[in-house]
């Protein structure tokens, strides 16, 4: 591969919101995952692991967290009830039930108030989907079901899981971010199409009921893999601005 073909490649690549149910050919997985174990990492520690599911099994972890989700709305608008006397509240009962799942339970917080000089980045990004979407600003149904959409992985047909270990950060952090690039382009060259999810981090409990994971290591971000559909949210593409390179000292 010359210079303009992996300029092709890096440049192909896109985050997919719609595959299709097609399945990924047997073996792709562990080609992906062969040629993620060359990359470099913090002293050679290769401090992190990765959870795969497919078929049945991601059926459940799809059914799960958005079940989570769903009971996070719930939770959320019940806080705002709690504020307005709201009669539609839910029932202790309920709620009861309902905090288990939709709490956050994960290893890092993935809600936060991004700082002002990348908060206009992220502003730009979502009011370019949702108007692929053709979601209004005010349609906040609308905005709930496509945010739904990540805790479904866009219906991929399959799905992993990246954790870390909690003693090596930021540097297992750092080797993830390598880990997950490669995975994605070693996707792509194969014809395979992604989307990394880190909202899939919000929650833990959906992957602790289908894995072992091992002790000491957080979860900091899934992806989605499988074959884009024809749906026009597919034709979405982020702005890409220049990497900011940092002036010098006078």
């Amino acid at each position: 591969m010359n210079a303009a073909e992996f300029s092709e490649l890096l440049q192909r690549r896109r985050s997919i919101r719609s595959f299709l149910s097609t399945p990924l050919p047997d073996g792709a997985v562990d080609e992906i995952l062969e040629d993620a174990r060359h990359i470099p990492s913090w002293s050679n520690t290769r401090p992190y692991c990765v959870a795969v599911a497919s078929g049945e099994q991601l059926e459940r972890l799809r059914e799960r967290y958005v079940e989570a989700f769903d009971a996070s709305l719930v939770l959320r608008a019940h806080t705002k009830s709690d504020k307005t006397n709201d009669v539609t509240s839910p029932s202790p009962e309920d709620l009861a039930n309902l905090t288990p799942l939709g709490t956050p339970d994960g290893d890092f917080t993935t809600r936060l108030r991004y700082p002002n000089e990348l908060r206009e980045r992220s502003r730009a990004c979502g009011l370019g989907l949702y108007s692929q979407l053709g979601i209004a600003r005010d349609d906040a149904v609308g905005r709930q079901d496509a945010a739904r959409r990540n805790l479904a992985f866009f219906g991929a047909p399959t799905a992993m899981w990246i954790f870390v270990h909690e003693s090596m950060l930021p540097f297992s952090a750092q080797d993830a971010g390598i880990l997950l690039h490669t995975i994605l382009l070693s996707a792509q060259v194969r014809g395979i199409d992604s989307c990394p999810l880190g909202e899939l981090a919000t929650w833990r409990h959906p992957v602790d009921s289908e894995f072992d994971v091992p002790e000491g290591y957080q979860l900091i971000t899934g992806l989605a893999l499988g074959y884009r559909s024809d749906d026009a949210v597919n034709q979405f593409r982020a702005d890409h601005p220049p990497v900011t390179r940092v002036a010098t000292a006078r």
